[in-house]
């Protein structure tokens, strides 16, 4: 038996996630966030979780996240652990996030209670759909039939090539998680300068263009798509949106119209990500060449 785990940070949405049977509550963990001084574990996402999340956004709430305790962890894991078997966990990335710690704190005593029982974290390096893409060729590969080491196999081919093109409205979300400097926030708000942010093989994220104009900015991320998206008849191309549905899908309409083939997913940016990234967000995420390498400072 095989106990298929995955995270909130994969943004899977509920209608995706009932599509691939991955919907089982007591297999998907709930990373949490906090907003108008509450705190939250955050479902799958559907459209009304990520309205009332970027609503409380636009009048001024600021959320946060934060890490899962290891007591949270035993919670999650202990009954699969109890039910013998294997447990799989797909993850997002761990550059991204110091609950890892916590995680291995957890394991460590329930491997010493259950040493029959093998666990596998398998680190996506990815947030988002990303990781979503990762998870859903996990669970189909399970479901088919396959073990915990050809469906490792797998995940070590096509990871590498997952890729994540980010154009953010709101550049001050960015500076807040470290991903720019607060020069570069400045100058890009005030000139309207618009970072291109690209997930890297180590599964951080790093600014690798800026364009002027948030327009011209999603046009470069539609070319790079069209130019570049592979496997169009394995994997989807998923647009994700941070309250910003419309533009996303004009986003979406371009790339269709070159892309004819490829099955083009709308998805919306759920409160942990949404945190980081802020409304007015588009994400786009692929499977294409390898991921370009973290620039060394």
């Amino acid at each position: 038996m095989i106990h298929f785990f995955y995270d909130a940070d994969s943004e899977m949405n509920l209608v995706k996630a009932r599509e691939y049977g991955i919907d089982n509550e007591k297999y998907f963990i709930k990373m949490p966030y906090s907003i108008c001084g509450e705190n939250h574990p955050c479902e799958l996402i559907t459209p009304e979780l990520s309205k009332d999340f970027f609503d409380k956004v636009r009048a001024g709430n600021m959320p946060s996240t934060s890490a899962l305790n290891s007591e949270e962890y035993k919670e999650i894991f202990e009954p699969a652990f109890k039910e013998g078997g294997e447990i799989l966990y797909v993850s997002f990335s761990s550059a991204m996030s110091a609950t890892f710690d916590h995680l291995e704190v957890a394991l460590k005593e329930l491997k010493s209670r259950y040493p029959d029982v093998k666990f596998t974290r398998y680190d996506s390096k990815a947030i988002s759909m990303g990781a979503g893409i990762a998870v859903i060729a996990a669970a189909k590969y399970i479901q088919s039939g396959k073990s915990v080491a050809e469906t490792v196999a797998m995940l070590d081919e096509l990871v590498p090539h997952i890729n994540i093109t980010i154009v953010a409205d709101d550049l001050n979300y960015l500076k807040r998680g470290g991903r720019l400097t607060a020069v570069k926030a400045l100058f890009g708000t005030v000139l309207q300068i618009k970072p291109i942010i690209k997930l890297t093989a180590a599964g951080t994220l790093i600014p690798t263009a800026s364009v002027a104009g948030r327009n011209k900015a999603l046009m470069t991320m539609v070319s790079e798509i069209v130019n570049g998206a592979q496997r169009l008849d394995e994997y989807p191309i998923v647009i994700m949106n941070a309250d910003c549905r419309a533009e996303a899908e004009r986003v979406a309409d371009r790339i269709k119209a070159q892309l004819p083939s490829a099955d083009v997913w709308l998805c919306d940016v759920g409160p942990v990500i949404g945190t980081h990234c802020g409304p007015g967000t588009i994400g786009i995420c692929f499977v294409g060449a390898e991921r370009p390498e973290p620039i060394k400072e």
